[in-house]
């Protein structure tokens, strides 16, 4: 898996940048005025409250906080949180996923970008569970579902080859909608609404296919073998415009809203 302790200082201008952020940021605006106005969540007229886990270096978090908004971020990573309290002095704390430092319903919205695709399907329920535990009756979960999805959005050349023996080899996703929601669904969270967003200046050449292919970056790659892999190459080498990126991939996003009817005794942060 990556260092991300030292893969903080260059991490964003590797991922998209600000614009693959802006774009991520602005769909779950979207998703949230529309998932929270329909939800009636408690304690928005006080402000709503959000909590972004797994935030990376805050390139997404920073873009969330508005006048009346409380916003924090979450990160494991002592690198990536230091990065993100640059951006946001105060607002960012050492944290699990699977083990969030906040109270039971205490925030309104929880976002999870580029996260879930990381975790073992244990992780990820995991990860679900403490977004309902932490979340208000009505709230939102916001997340990323089916990341590896993303480059195979577009009909182009080259995801055509590539994409029947990733989709032979990468059967196991733990991210999946249908995944995450059949988790959900044991902690109250029901999908709301959904959206995508273009990971802007993040589509793949041919020659990158084959770079990335060829050094296994990509963890199906390993699964379908050398000779399987070497083949795909070949053919992504008789492409033309070798060095053209192909349409950028587009990213999904989920909401879950929590339940209105649950109620219980609020737990202590952890």
């Amino acid at each position: 898996m990556l260092d991300y302790d030292r893969e903080a200082p260059r991490y964003d201008a590797t991922r998209g940048g600000d614009a693959r952020a802006g774009a991520a940021a602005d769909a779950i605006e979207a998703l949230m005025s529309l998932g929270l106005a329909a939800g009636e969540s408690p304690g928005l007229a006080a402000g709503v409250r959000i909590a972004d886990v797994g935030c990376g270096t805050g390139i997404v978090t920073m873009r969330l906080v508005r006048a009346g908004r409380s916003v924090i971020g979450i990160d494991r990573s002592a690198g990536m949180a230091a990065v993100a309290a640059g951006r946001l002095p105060g607002r960012i704390t050492l944290g699990n996923v699977t083990r969030v430092p906040l109270a039971s319903r205490s925030v309104d919205v929880v976002t999870m970008v580029w996260l879930l695709h990381l975790l073992p399907a244990a992780g990820v329920a995991a990860a679900v569970a403490e977004a309902g535990r932490v979340l208000r009756p009505g709230g939102l979960l916001i997340t990323t579902v089916g990341k590896n999805d993303a480059a195979f959005a577009g009909a182009d050349d080259a995801a055509a080859i590539v994409g029947p023996v990733r989709a032979r080899f990468d059967y196991d996703q733990t991210d999946r909608l249908a995944r995450v929601l059949a988790v959900g669904s044991g902690h109250g969270l029901a999908l709301a609404a959904q959206a995508t967003f273009a990971g802007m200046g993040q589509g793949l050449s041919p020659r990158r296919w084959r770079t990335r292919l060829r050094a296994d970056e990509m963890p199906w790659a390993a699964a379908a073998g050398r000779e399987r892999i070497d083949t795909v190459c070949a053919e992504l080498a008789r492409l033309p415009d070798q060095d053209r990126a192909r349409p950028d991939p587009v990213y999904q996003l989920a909401a879950l809203r929590k339940d209105l009817l649950l109620v219980g005794t609020p737990g202590r942060g952890r």
